[in-house]
Parts: C-alpha cells; structure tokens; sequence
C-alpha cells in the first residue's frame, strides 16, 4: 500500500500538463489557472491542516512558488511549440541533472565513493535517455519541427532554472513539508500573475485550468504522506516516473505522431530516465 501512495505523486504530476493542454486556452491561462488552482488547496490546508509558520517558511516558500511558476509557464510554452511527448521527457530529464548537480555539489549529498559512482552513471543515463527522447523523424534536419525544438530548447533550460530554485532552495534552508505549502502556492499565483498578465488572459480558460493545480497540489501532498513511510530517496525516484504518464499521455490521449523509429527511442530514453531516477535516488539514500 505504501508502494502505491508513493507513485500517486507520479500519476498527479504526469496529468498536470495533459489536463491544460485538453482544456485548452495558450499557456497563459494555463499557468494561471494551474497556480489558482494550486492555490485553492493550500487555503484549504491552512484553514483545516496543523500547520506552523516563521518568516523563513514564509519567505522561502513563497519565492519557491515564484520559481515554481517560472519553470511551469515556460515548460508549457515549450508543450505549445514541440508537443507534450517531447517536451516532458527533456524536462524531467533536465531537472533531475539540475537538482542532482546542485544537490552534489553544494549539500554535499555525495560524501562516499558508492554515492558519487551511483549519481554519475545515474546522470551518464539520464543524458543518453533525454537525447534518446527528442530524436526526430529522419530527413528532418531542417524541418518545421526541427526549428519548433530549437526555439523549445531555450525555453526548457529557463524552465528548469525555475524548477531547480523551486526545489533547492527548500533544501538550503530546510523548508519543507506542510508548513512550506501554503507560502508556496501563494508565490505560485503571484508568479502566475506576473507572467500572465500582459497577455490578457480569460476568465473562461482559466478557471478551466484549475484542476492541474488542484492535481499538482494533491501530487505533493502524497509525496510528503509517502516520504515517511518509503524513504525520501525512492518517493523522489517513484515520483519522476511521471515522464511516463506525461509523454505516453501526449502521444496516445492527446494524438501527437509519432512514427515507429521515434517511438523506439522514445521507450528506450523513458526507461533510461526512470532507471536513472532510481539510480539517482540510491545515491541521495
């Protein structure tokens, strides 16, 4: 049972951005309505959870939300251009080189020779997945889609900048936890509104995109529920197997084509990505 609460977190987050794409409405109605959303649960986890604030847990969590927004709204501009099943397996790829850099090199998560062995065969296959998942159709060199990726690319790398503050940030202060949900979704809807609000976004397609931000609000909720009972180390690895729920998700509910040779790639890069995740995750234990 444990074992199952652990990958809720993955089948919540892998739904998020396929829920905004079905709904509809540009990605600025997406991250606004998905913050709102998030926002709605963290009131009601004030109002009736044991929560405990400080001005650290204040401040920390709302700049988290601010980041986290960021590498949100900049993830489904990238959706926009290259499509779900591209953009999340590079996404996630990327923010897992990210935070296990980061995590590394300033928090000194690798203090053993096992721990360093494990996290760079864990990125080596990380690297090799996320190349494996964005090859494209052959004869593609020049292509529409070929620059579509090209112009995705900077938009992902801004993307995990955000996604990457969003989590070590909590990390360097030790915020974390209940009492960091409802300042972060308070910095997710002023993030939401900063990057929205010159581009007019209707009230129609918002409050449609509420319900990725009430999934991305219950997703991390299960992930603290399941952190005590599994371990921090396989709740993050099970919680990255959201790539499959996203990508496959694009591909089969949302309809992007595929042929078979990107398809191959495609399962290959995801199954590197998740056996990195886990790799990744032996070495943060």
């Amino acid at each position: 049972m444990e074992y199952l609460i652990a990958l809720l977190p993955a089948l919540f987050w892998g739904s998020v951005v396929l829920i905004n794409v079905k709904v509809g409405g540009g990605p600025y109605n997406q991250i606004l309505g998905t913050t709102i959303g998030a926002f709605i649960i963290g009131v009601l986890l004030l109002i009736f959870g044991d929560v405990d604030f400080n001005a650290t847990i204040v401040i920390v969590g709302i700049v988290s939300g601010i980041f986290w927004a960021l590498g949100q709204g900049f993830q489904l501009r990238s959706v926009e251009l290259v499509g779900v099943s591209i953009t999340m397996p590079i996404s996630t790829g990327l923010q897992l080189l990210g935070t296990t850099l980061f995590s590394a090199a300033f928090l000194g998560e690798w203090s053993t020779g096992v721990q360093v062995t494990l996290g760079l065969t864990g990125l080596v296959l990380l690297i090799i997945g996320v190349i494996f998942t964005s090859v494209q159709k052959k004869g593609e060199g020049n292509s529409k889609s070929t620059k579509a990726l090209g112009k995705a690319i900077p938009m992902l790398l801004i993307s995990t900048v955000g996604y990457v503050v969003y989590v070590v940030i909590g990390q360097v202060f030790n915020v974390s936890g209940w009492d960091a949900l409802f300042p972060q979704s308070v910095g997710m809807v002023i993030g939401g509104i900063i990057l929205s609000f010159k581009h007019k976004p209707t009230v129609k397609y918002t409050t449609a995109n509420l319900l990725p931000g009430v999934m991305w609000a219950l997703g991390n909720m299960f992930l603290f529920i399941s952190q005590p009972k599994v371990g921090v180390g396989t709740s993050f690895s099970f919680s990255q197997m959201l790539v499959i729920v996203s990508t496959l998700g694009g591909i089969f509910l949302l309809g992007e084509q595929k042929t078979k040779r990107q398809m191959t790639f495609i399962w290959i890069g995801i199954v590197l990505i998740i056996i990195a995740a886990f790799v990744i995750g032996a070495a943060k234990s």
